[in-house]
């Protein structure tokens, strides 16, 4: 039907806040918020960092060498750790002392960004480098593996890299100092033979650091960045899927006006419960976590990324994508219009920079960690990365995402069924306000 103008003056409507003011605040504030929280998210990642998780593993054996008061064993490894330990602020590192396949367990599960590696003959290695300074002979360096784990995430590994570069780059040095003393004991001896150029040169720095990557990402990944962006995908698809549905759906039950360019339409009001308004939103809900999973799922397989674990993929996205709507639109039901605010709030503003899917939580703000411990994004984001990338691991973070998303589609239902079912047994029924008495 085609409403009258209504004849209020535009100045009128000008001296009221509620016309201008209002809205100009709540989009301050909302702004705000999302400056605030994003570029601090990223404004200093190295200053953050915090708790960042590392495996070390020693696996020398040692070697037995000769001494002034008989043969002694020599272990280079157990020196290099505990200086390595010694070296690094235990709060912004997590150094893990574990076994190599633990470590190995700890990278397939995501659970450690990286793993520094001194092998089982390193000490022998490095004493028949000393002693190749004194007798001729071709050798090589020993060795220490810094392995990145780029599917717990590309930036991770930079970190990473970055930290094994600058802790083994002292610890090569200082083992160096300590090789080329002991070399020269051996040398002071009548008459004293100094170390040769080149010598001195390969005990200054005695160290071979191999960097390689674990279990490298496979092509059509976006270097690591498919995992976040497909649970962008998801979470928009319930957050916004459910504020479509909710309008649409009170503009066919008349509750809500429509507007087709000039044109306005507002059908009678059916006089639908608000219980009953809500599990018709969920149902169609339901039904397009069905069908867009599949969809997102088809589209991912399309343009090339990687999807060895289809079914679960498409299993946990219309779970996800289901309980993100549902609670969507039960706020909506418990605070009408200003839930677009609230779950504008939740899912995007606090959610995208919590997700840990660009940069780690470990590099970020403390408080990006506790908002990671219930914010939808981030159980989402653990979900499709160990569907991806770690082989659909329950240990590395589906089974506490799919734990999480059922909890927050139970809390969504209770909230949505508590909600309308009050608001229809106190007569708080849906429809237009009553007009107010005209003012002489």
């Amino acid at each position: 039907m085609l409403m009258e103008p209504n004849p209020t003056s535009p100045r009128r409507a000008v001296r009221n806040p509620r016309v201008w003011l209002f809205p100009a605040i709540v989009v301050t504030v909302l702004m705000t918020l999302l400056a605030g929280f994003y570029l601090d998210s990223i404004a200093d990642p190295q200053g953050s960092l915090h708790d960042f998780p590392v495996a070390l593993v020693n696996q020398d054996e040692g070697e037995t060498v000769p001494g002034p008061q008989g043969e002694q064993r020599q272990n280079f490894g157990d020196q290099i750790t505990s200086a390595i330990v010694a070296n690094v602020d235990p709060n912004m590192f997590d150094l893990r002392q574990v076994g190599i396949a633990e470590a190995q367990q700890e990278m397939q599960d995501g659970k450690v960004y990286g793993a520094i590696i001194i092998p089982s003959d390193f000490s022998k290695r490095l004493l028949i480098l000393a002693e190749s300074s004194v007798v001729p002979g071709q050798v090589e360096k020993p060795a220490i593996t810094a392995q990145s784990n780029p599917r717990a995430g590309t930036f991770a590994s930079a970190v990473m890299d970055r930290f094994a570069d600058q802790a083994l780059t002292q610890v090569n040095s200082t083992v160096g100092q300590q090789l080329t003393q002991t070399v020269q004991q051996q040398l002071a001896g009548p008459p004293p033979t100094p170390i040769a150029g080149a010598s001195a040169l390969t005990l200054a720095e005695p160290v071979n650091v191999i960097n390689i990557e674990y279990n490298p990402l496979p092509g059509g990944t976006g270097n690591g960045l498919a995992a976040f962006y497909y649970s962008l995908l998801i979470v928009l698809a319930g957050f916004t899927g459910g504020m479509i549905v909710h309008t649409m759906i009170d503009q066919a039950l008349g509750f809500a006006p429509t507007e087709y360019g000039p044109w306005y339409r507002h059908l009678e009001s059916i006089g639908i419960s608000r219980f009953n308004t809500l599990l018709l939103k969920w149902s169609v809900m339901a039904a397009l976590a069905v069908v867009v999973s599949g969809v997102f799922v088809g589209i991912a397989d399309l343009v090339g990324m990687p999807i060895e674990r289809g079914l679960a993929l498409y299993l946990y996205g219309a779970l996800a994508i289901l309980a993100v709507g549902v609670s969507a639109l039960s706020v909506l039901a418990l605070f009408g219009t200003a839930g677009l605010l609230i779950n504008l709030i939740i899912f995007v503003v606090l959610g995208l920079p919590s997700s840990g899917g660009t940069v780690p939580l470990e590099a970020q703000p403390e408080i990006f960690t506790f908002l990671a411990r219930f914010e939808p994004m981030h159980q989402v984001y653990l979900g499709v990365r160990a569907i991806l990338f770690f082989d659909a691991g329950t240990s590395a973070g589906l089974g506490r995402s799919v734990v999480a998303t059922l909890i927050g589609l139970a809390i969504g239902l209770i909230i949505g069924v508590v909600t309308t079912r009050l608001y229809d047994r106190a007569g708080l029924h849906r429809g237009p306000a009553p007009k107010e008495p005209a003012r002489g």
